[in-house]
């Protein structure tokens, strides 16, 4: 019965967001602060840092590429790690880019950003049903 419930609750909670994203006309806001480039990278950094994804990642899928032969498993791990890191920063650095670009876009083109949130609206929507049923 719990469980029910909590699907009956989850599956109003998706109708009510998908009310509220296509009622809306505009894009969702954090805060009515802007925060700076410095202030959203240090926000990313911490995210990444904090993350126990990331640090799973280490303990127990990168030392898998070390050789056991290797002459110094510190180093390596470290190489391996910085490879890591620079690959990321570079995905990470499209992604900022893209969502910028995108954000742009949405912002002066209201027509797209009211046919984004009929999508947003209807996977809520079917989301909710499927849970529901």
């Amino acid at each position: 019965m719990a469980l029910a419930l909590l699907k009956l609750f989850g599956g109003g909670y998706l109708l009510f967001l998908a009310y509220k994203v296509l009622r809306s006309h505009s894009l969702p806001t954090e805060s009515s602060v802007q925060l700076s480039n410095i202030a959203l990278y240090r926000r990313g950094i911490i995210m990444n840092i904090t993350n126990p994804k990331v640090s799973l990642f280490f303990l127990a899928f990168l030392p898998q590429f070390i050789p056991a032969q290797a002459e110094s498993f510190a180093i390596q791990t470290c190489l391996l790690g910085g490879f890591f890191a620079l690959t990321s920063f570079c995905v990470f650095s499209g992604i900022a880019y893209a969502g910028g670009k995108l954000q742009h876009t949405l912002e002066h083109s209201p027509a797209l950003l009211l046919s984004l949130n009929r999508v947003a609206g209807f996977v809520f929507i079917v989301l909710a049903i499927n849970l529901i049923c």
